[in-house]
């Protein structure tokens, strides 16, 4: 008999809260069971393994942020950099009040158990696939805002778009990992700071770093 909704929502949040404790590797299958309040047998009848039960919870999470965020537009900027600077606030503010969400995401992101690996590249194309509407959307405006500034003579417009992504990679992968620090996730004052340095990085890929008239 297939599980109703509710259930199965209430069996993936008690795993949720389990996998966020524990981490995947450190999480038992009596844990799983036990936390749903039923059977191993029961819970695998339904769900197959661990790792489906862990991919489940990772769907989850990804639904709950799709309704409760709201979504940003880039068409509210003229300007590619400022539309870059600000890009992913809404995100981040979830993440900031739901940090069990924010932990869980890391660890299947960034550092992915190795057994995991293959599921969660499979799981990130189904993702894309799910959501990535929106996203190609917004990369297709920012991409148009980026072709309207002047670049230099012999700036090779995709390597100076290459190199922005670069910078802002490096800035998405520092806020993941601030996002799992308890300290760090509630200082108001360091996240400003840090989306300070972001658009001070930015700003020297737009301006240069070398003084002019040497």
């Amino acid at each position: 008999m297939p599980l109703k909704l509710y259930d199965k929502e209430k069996i993936l949040d008690s795993c949720f809260e389990v996998f966020v404790k524990n981490g995947y590797v450190n999480t038992t299958t009596a844990m799983l069971s036990e936390v749903a309040g039923i059977s191993k047998a029961l819970l695998f009848h339904h769900f197959k393994s661990k790792k489906k039960i862990y991919i489940s919870v990772l769907d989850r999470c990804f639904e709950k942020m799709a309704e409760e965020i709201e979504d940003e537009s880039v068409l509210d900027f003229s300007d590619f950099f400022e539309a870059k600077g600000q890009s992913g606030l809404n995100k981040i503010e979830y993440l900031r009040q739901n940090p069990d969400i924010s932990k869980i995401l890391y660890e299947a992101y960034v550092s992915t158990p190795d057994e995991l690996r293959d599921e969660i590249h499979t799981f990130i194309i189904h993702i894309n696939h799910k959501y990535g509407s929106i996203e190609e959307s917004k990369n297709k405006v920012m991409k148009e805002l980026f072709d309207e500034i002047p670049l230099r003579e012999g700036v090779d417009q995709e390597q100076a778009f290459e190199l922005v992504d670069i910078v802002t990679d490096y800035f998405r992968k520092r806020i993941a990992a601030e996002l799992t620090d308890e300290e760090k996730i509630l200082d108001d004052a360091y996240w400003e700071d840090l989306f300070i340095r972001k658009r001070k990085f930015l700003d020297m890929v737009r301006y240069g770093i070398e003084q002019k008239g040497r």
